[in-house]
Formats: C-alpha cells, sequence, structure tokens
C-alpha cells in the first residue's frame, strides 16, 4: 500500500474545488433541460441521483478485507452540486421550463415544482448552419460575417460567464451533424484558425464552439457523434491550453448494452456471426437522424465499437465474417422513450448456432444525463490536477463514449468492465493509492 504521507503528497498537487463550477451547454434541448432539472431535484432532495458514477459510485482502497470502499464524491475533490452554475445557448428561444416542457422527458408536477429555477434560465442565441443539420430551422441563432467572427462571439459569451463563476467546462448537448471526414483544415491550428476566416466548409458549429472553449482554456467534451474535437487542430490547441478534452457520442442505450454483451461473448470465445440492431426513436434526436447524413454519422460512431471489442484479426474463426447492422427508425409517437432492439447470432462448440435477443425500452434523455453531469465533474477534475491536464485526452474517460478518443495510434477500449478499471485507476493513481489488480495472490501466500 502507498503510505498516506505519499498519498496526501500527491492529492495535495490537485487544487481545490473552490467557488462556483460553470457549465456551459451547447444544445439545451432534451439531455440538457434532464441533467439540469435533475441537478436541481438532487440539490432540493427531491431525488437521487441514480446512475451517476461521480455521486452513488464507491471506490475499493486496498484490499478485499481492508472494507475500505468510500464514495467516489468523497474521495476525490470534484465539485459538489451546490457549487454548479449552469448557461448555454440554443437555437430555438424560450427558456428552460419552455424546453423542457417541448423535450417532454420529464412528468408535468417534477417540472412544476422547478418551474421558478428553470424559468431563471434562458439560453443565448447558438450558432447555426442549416447545412450541417437538415432537419432542423434555427430560430435564434448568432449571425457574423464569418466563423471566426461566429467563433468569437461564443468567446465573448464565454468570457461573461467566467465573471460569474470560478471554473468552466463546456459539454455539447447539441443535434448530431452530417458526416464530415477529416481534411487539410482539420490538421494544424494555424490551418484550422485560417479556415476560420475563409469560412472553410470542414468546419462545422461543434467545432467553432470547441475552438472557444479551449482558447478559453476550457475543457470540452461531446455529447454526440459528430467530427468537432477528435482533430490534430483542435488536439494541438488542447495541449496548448491545458484544457482537457475527451471522446464523442454518449454512451447510453443499445450501444451500452453492447459494451456489455460483446465482451462476455469474447471472453468465453463464443463465435459471432450477426449482430442486427434496430432503434425507435421520437424525440428531436431521432427527427435529425431521419436525415441520412446525420444517420452515417451516427452509424459511424456505433458501428466501430464491436470490432474494437472482438479484435477479429486476432479471433478470425470467432469475428472474422461478422454481419453487422445498425438501423435508427424516426418514430414521432415514442418521444424520448426509446426502443433498442437486437438479434445476435451467435455460436458455439462444434459450431452450434445460438441466438440471443435483447428489446430495450429505455429512456434516451434520463440515461444521458448523469454521464454528462459526470462528464463535467470530472473533466473539471481533470483541468485542477497537474498529472491530466497536460495530456489533452483524457483516455480515462472511455467509460461515457460510444467513440472514445486516444492517443494517435492507439486503439480504443470500448470493454466497459476494462473502462470503468481504467476510470477507477486513475482516481487511484492521482489520489497516491496503490491500483488494483485484482491479482488477490495476498490472501493466499504464507
Amino acid at each position: 500500500m502507498s503510505t498516506p504521507g505519499a498519498a496526501h503528497e500527491d492529492a495535495a498537487s490537485i487544487k481545490p474545488a473552490t467557488g462556483k463550477l460553470g457549465i456551459m451547454i451547447p444544445g439545451m434541448g432534451a439531455v440538457a433541460t434532464t441533467l439540469i432539472a435533475g441537478v436541481e431535484a438532487v440539490r432540493r432532495g427531491f431525488a437521487k441521483p441514480i446512475g451517476s458514477i461521480s455521486q452513488m459510485g464507491t471506490i475499493r482502497l486496498g484490499k478485499r478485507t481492508d472494507g475500505h470502499s468510500p464514495l467516489i464524491k468523497d474521495f476525490v475533490p470534484i465539485a459538489d452540486l451546490n457549487d454548479i452554475v449552469f448557461t448555454g445557448w440554443d437555437i430555438f428561444g424560450g427558456n428552460l421550463y419552455d424546453a423542457a416542457k417541448t423535450a417532454g422527458v420529464l412528468e408535468r408536477d417534477q417540472l412544476e415544482s422547478m418551474r421558478p429555477f428553470l424559468e431563471s434560465i434562458e439560453p443565448m442565441p447558438g450558432v447555426f448552419d442549416q447545412h450541417y443539420v437538415k432537419r432542423l430551422t434555427g430560430q435564434k441563432v448568432k449571425v457574423g460575417k464569418n466563423k471566426c467572427d461566429l467563433a468569437n462571439q461564443i468567446r465573448n459569451d464565454i468570457a461573461e460567464f467566467k465573471t460569474k463563476t470560478d471554473r468552466q467546462v463546456m459539454i455539447w448537448c447539441g443535434s448530431t451533424e452530417i458526416y464530415l471526414e477529416q481534411t487539410e483544415v482539420h490538421q494544424t491550428l494555424e490551418v484550422f484558425e485560417k479556415g476560420l476566416v475563409n469560412d472553410d466548409p470542414g468546419i462545422s458549429p461543434s467545432m467553432l464552439y470547441a475552438w472557444a472553449a479551449l482558447k478559453e482554456g476550457i475543457p470540452f467534451a461531446n455529447g454526440a457523434p459528430n467530427l468537432t474535437v477528435d482533430i490534430p487542430a483542435l488536439r494541438e490547441l488542447s495541449k496548448k491550453m491545458n484544457a482537457p478534452i475527451c471522446g464523442k457520442d454518449f454512451k447510453t442505450g443499445q450501444t451500452f448494452i453492447k459494451t456489455v454483451l460483446a465482451p462476455a461473448f469474447k471472453t468465453r470465445m463464443l463465435g459471432v456471426s450477426g449482430w442486427y440492431s434496430t432503434n425507435i426513436l421520437g424525440n428531436r434526436d431521432g427527427e435529425v437522424l431521419d436525415d441520412p447524413e446525420s444517420f452515417k454519422t451516427k452509424e459511424v460512431s456505433k458501428l466501430g465499437v464491436l470490432e474494437h471489442i472482438f479484435q477479429p484479426d486476432l479471433h478470425p474463426d470467432l469475428y472474422g465474417d461478422i454481419y453487422h447492422k445498425v438501423r435508427i427508425n424516426y418514430y414521432p409517437p415514442r418521444g424520448d422513450n426509446k426502443e433498442g432492439w437486437d438479434n445476435i447470432d451467435i455460436f458455439g462448440w462444434l459450431g452450434y448456432p445460438m441466438q440471443l435477443k435483447v428489446d430495450f425500452l429505455c429512456r434516451d434523455s434520463i440515461l444521458a444525463a448523469p454521464l454528462a453531469l459526470d462528464l463535467c465533474l470530472f473533466m473539471d477534475l481533470a483541468a485542477r490536477t497537474p498529472g491530466l491536464r497536460g495530456l489533452g485526452i483524457q483516455e480515462w474517460l472511455s467509460f461515457y463514449f460510444k467513440d472514445p478518443d486516444t492517443a494517435p495510434g492507439v486503439y480504443p477500449e470500448h470493454d466497459l468492465f476494462i473502462q470503468s478499471m481504467k476510470l477507477k485507476n486513475t482516481l487511484r493513481h492521482i489520489m497516491g493509492e496503490n491500483l488494483i489488480t485484482h491479482l488477490g495472490l495476498e490472501y493466499y501466500g504464507e
């Protein structure tokens, strides 16, 4: 075990979470309003923060026989929920009570109990271009002479918010943008910033928010699958400004289940011949993904999971010929209550076939909101931790994403349980505690 003195010395290098933490959200729709209303409900004692690892998770320290497993929020110096202040941008106008009513996630009585608080938050006009999200029409949008001007307007909004808060993080909860591949404008910060002035079509609105946040030294997380901060130019800016970044696309429903089941098949060396996934979704996200260009962005994010978990190059007999299909169907009557249906064709001893069918009737924003909260709290922690903030990419937060970001040349880890171990071991590491390997030989020696 680490000595108490060593643990104290490591932990002492982390700046304390004093003052107010400002959470800035581009896209204040279903996920954002569910997050904000939920945090307020927890602060008032109306509800428990179920689904939040940072609030309800525990972390084992030392041996199993030591019986020492504090709450994560009591172990690492993360911000207190009472110290969080919210702001953000949206393209539809109205306050957050209006937005939450439109989203239709939370029950009327619950919303009414927090109505004054939600009405007190009115999003700022957003940066929007219909070229990148075909199915939406902006009603309250910023106007500028070019993308550089728009990005600097976001920086001005951030500067104003900085006068009211002590630290800030930004998390994209906006709609999925069209599929973009990396081009020359994404390769260096210098070329990217020239592209802002020249209105380069490879620079989407989400990239403007990411650039503005990182320029201000603010951590940035992406809850959608669009190409945003996962480009060399913004990775360069992240490191230059010591502003942490991480992966993209909240791992909520169907992909969450995949990252549980696929490792189980691989661990048992059971083969998979096919995995068919379809989703029925009726909220604004479903409407946006009804556009083929936005769907492709989501499809690429969802399809990558199995290949990285199964490693078909290492196990060609088991996973070398998988037929993997993903579909999303917009079905308005479902609203935010999504249905994820999977048919999995597996095979076992002597090649005999079997099937597994999963029907997950889930609530999209209910699953996403605690992930967004954790990401904001942990990104803020990373920004205050000398051993983490200079890394740029926070791979230890892979747990929260369909598409984790990694250093160039390093494949992402998708196995949920390995991701969980990576997250908790990172917290032990920054606090000067021994890592947990689960070897367990110490219980059986002389």
